[in-house]
């Protein structure tokens, strides 16, 4: 008997409020999505949630709307490990885009190697359980022997509870590695809470990087959102030269539509220092993403 049909995601603002500060030349978001042409790139049979039509000529009008210039695409779950659409992007963005996939220890070494020279650079593990199924430490370590020597990091989707049962396998990895989205913790639990203090324990060991990223997945409505900025301004003391940011456009499976510019916002009060955030905007991604590899 056929489930029933999947909610669409809603699509974010069309013309969010432009941003109270000006983005430096070369600046990357390191975290976005884009979703289809579906007819074009299908999505798996077996996802769990329906995005709204947004490809990337929609994130494009993002980018310029804001004047950024560099992106990092994140495949969401929706393609599974089909990465034609992202590889299909990277070719059009002519070196202006880089993309984590899905790829694992199941991955032959002639497909990593056609999406290493499409441009992917790392390879994301989802440790949140609505997206599927979750991948064990062995399947993790197993994946570092293949990657890794490509000069590709880590990514790891969590949040506060995922953190705190993983957290302690991820951090003898020792490998390069991203803490997705501040690891969702909830900031109504504050600084003071055990996943924010391992989350800074992590992100104190060199090879560990952290994206002061989503803070709408941290709070439950639109007017909430500064309440995120301690967290941010926490993570990117701890670590100015491995904190990225990114819009996590167009938000998918959020509890609100945010406002894409009062999120950039965010950033600028977390972080007041012009140098600092050229460092997390310009800087920091330049180096992890395009223009070498990090060891």
């Amino acid at each position: 008997m056929p489930g029933r049909p999947l909610a669409v995601q809603p699509p974010p603002l069309e013309r969010p409020s432009p941003p109270g500060f000006t983005f430096p030349v070369g600046a990357c978001d390191a975290h976005c999505h884009f979703f289809g042409p579906a007819g074009r790139f299908p999505y798996q049979p077996a996802r769990t949630y329906e995005p709204a039509e947004l490809p990337l000529e929609r994130y494009e009008q993002l980018m310029a709307w804001f004047g950024l210039s560099r992106a990092v695409f994140v495949q969401p779950a929706v393609w599974g490990r089909d990465h034609r659409a992202i590889c299909d992007a990277l070719e059009r963005g002519e070196g202006r885009y880089r993309a984590a996939g899905l790829v694992d220890h199941r991955t032959d070494h002639a497909e990593l190697a056609r999406l290493d020279e499409a441009g992917m650079r790392g390879a994301r593990f989802n440790l949140v359980g609505h997206l599927g199924s979750l991948p064990t430490p062995d399947d993790v370590r197993r994946t570092i022997d293949r990657v890794v020597p490509l000069g590709w990091h880590l990514l790891f989707h969590l949040d506060a509870a995922a953190l705190l049962a993983n957290g302690e396998w991820i951090s003898e990895l020792g490998c390069p590695l991203v803490i997705d989205h501040m690891a969702r913790v909830p900031v109504a639990d504050g600084l003071e809470q055990p996943a924010f203090r391992l989350l800074l324990d992590l992100v104190a060991q060199d090879n560990v990087w952290v994206k002061i990223s989503g803070a709408d997945r941290m709070v439950d409505a639109q007017e909430r959102l500064s309440d995120a900025v301690p967290f941010m301004a926490a993570l990117a003391r701890a670590a100015p030269e491995r904190t990225l940011w990114g819009t996590d456009w167009p938000h998918p499976n959020v509890r609100f539509m945010p406002d894409d510019g009062h999120v950039a916002d965010l950033l600028p009060r977390a972080v007041p220092d012009e140098t600092a955030r050229h460092a997390i905007l310009v800087d920091n991604p330049a180096r992890l993403y395009f223009e070498g590899r990090v060891p």
